[in-house]
């Protein structure tokens, strides 16, 4: 852009005919001739068209994830707000349903707080129109330059609280809005550079600084700093599992998928996050208290799982029983069932099998109450919606044993709910740390995992 281009401002309307032809091109999504147009120097970036929207806000809208990448290159305006009704991009990118072009935006420093004329912000406005994906990432976005901070010494520091090789796949944990602990431990393990004693240590140590940060920080951000608690939380059990199982995590994945008998209810996963949040330590916040609230009359293996509690309170997302999440690492969007019971979904064979050695002690007996009635915990997919996994039976019969749907029907006080909080963080110290046992027989002694305290029955 000319130096005349970028002292003026743009008004609404006043276009110049390359740039109307700008606009038919996003339309079009051409690229090739976008590009040609923004080397001209009549064609302005973050030129408004009669509505106050900038060629930026039209890619967003179209879902044109080349042409908005393009013109970020070229320095559109992610924030620009002259809109009539005072939309940014990042609600426009929103309310496409594209959640690449949401990361772009938030990448590229969109302002998450800002709202329109009737005074919603891109996340209401993407909840609004049932785009709870672009809702989830836009709710747990944290950017890289937060975290970078710490790669660099500060003050009389001789070195930085985390090395900067750890940033990248530290960062790829924060921003996953998958919770559950068997898909992080994966994320972990995926990694050369976090399965490392060390690596951990100092990882787990800087999400604690950025949890107490997003606490004290004026307008306090306590979903994120429970999200902090929790990654901090099962980074610090991969470090107690490394220490002690021979710097292996493959222990810790089958402790949390481990399922009680009868059911395949996981109860060490159950309660390994419950127990994450009992730690949480600013007894104060409100978000506890409700997460409290919702989970300390249930009982474990009864609905609302701890694990739906938390996701819907973290990243705005129920946890419905019909969704389609993987029975091991709860990634939505699995398809394959298993091929005996047919019951359960998973990503593909590398869940099925991590899986298949809980899952085989009651394959059979889902699959005889999937014949008689529809479960109330377990429902099977229509016969169009996925794959069966048709693998060597002695490797690949599974199944999905855990209920997602979230209701907050609990009946609890008040003062309950303060006595809760107070036994919670006040009562006995609770030791989790050593690690359960992880055989794989059929008469293997049930895992076995210290309770909370009696008088809280969380």
């Amino acid at each position: 852009m000319t130096a005349q281009q970028n002292t003026t401002a743009p008004k609404r309307g006043e276009l110049t005919a390359a740039e109307r032809e700008m606009l038919q091109v996003i339309a079009a999504g051409d690229s090739a001739e976008a590009t040609h147009l923004l080397g001209r120097a009549d064609v302005r970036v973050n030129c408004l068209d009669e509505n106050g929207m900038t060629p930026l806000m039209h890619a967003a809208c179209k879902g044109q994830v080349e042409m908005c990448r393009l013109l970020l290159q070229h320095g559109a305006d992610v924030n620009c707000n002259q809109h009539e009704y005072g939309y940014t991009a990042l609600m426009f990118a929103g309310l496409s349903g594209n959640a690449e072009i949401t990361g772009m935006m938030l990448d590229a420093g969109a302002e998450t707080d800002q709202v329109n004329s009737v005074g919603r912000t891109a996340a209401q406005m993407a909840a609004f129109v049932g785009q709870h994906d672009c809702v989830t990432m836009i709710n747990n976005f944290f950017s890289r330059e937060r975290l970078e901070y710490y790669t660099r010494p500060q003050g009389l520091e001789q070195e930085p609280k985390l090395p900067p090789k750890l940033a990248a796949p530290l960062h790829k944990i924060i921003m996953t809005t998958n919770l559950n602990p068997v898909k992080m431990v994966m994320l972990v393990k995926e990694s050369p550079l976090l399965a490392d004693a060390g690596a951990l240590e100092k990882c787990y140590r800087v999400m604690d600084l950025l949890c107490e940060q997003c606490v004290r920080q004026q307008d306090m951000n306590e979903v994120l700093a429970m999200k902090m608690h929790y990654i901090s939380c099962v980074l610090q059990k991969c470090l107690a599992f490394l220490r002690q199982r021979d710097n292996k995590l493959d222990a810790l994945l089958k402790s949390l998928l481990k399922g009680r008998d009868g059911d395949g209810f996981p109860q060490y996963q159950e309660k390994f996050i419950r127990d994450c949040i009992r730690k949480f330590p600013y007894c104060e916040a409100t978000l506890l208290q409700q997460l409290v609230h919702s989970i300390a009359p249930v009982e474990i293996g009864d609905d609302p799982t701890a694990f739906s509690v938390l996701t819907q309170a973290l990243t705005g997302q129920m946890v419905l029983m019909d969704s389609e999440f993987c029975a091991t690492c709860g990634e939505r969007g699995a398809e394959r069932r298993c091929s005996d019971c047919r019951m359960v979904v998973y990503c593909g064979q590398a869940c099925q099998r991590l899986h298949w050695f809980t899952h085989k002690k009651v394959c059979k007996a889902l699959r005889l109450r999937g014949s008689q009635t529809d479960s109330p915990r377990l429902r099977e997919l229509p016969d169009d919606h996925g794959t069966t996994l048709n693998f060597d039976p002695l490797h690949d019969k599974s199944s999905v044993t855990e209920d997602t749907s979230v209701t907050d029907e609990s009946v609890v006080t008040e003062e309950e709910a303060a006595c809760s909080l107070k036994n919670l963080h006040l009562g006995p110290p609770e030791v989790i740390d050593a690690p359960p046992s992880t055989c794989e027989d059929d008469d293997d002694p049930p895992i076995t995992c210290p309770a909370f305290p009696a008088d809280f029955h969380f």
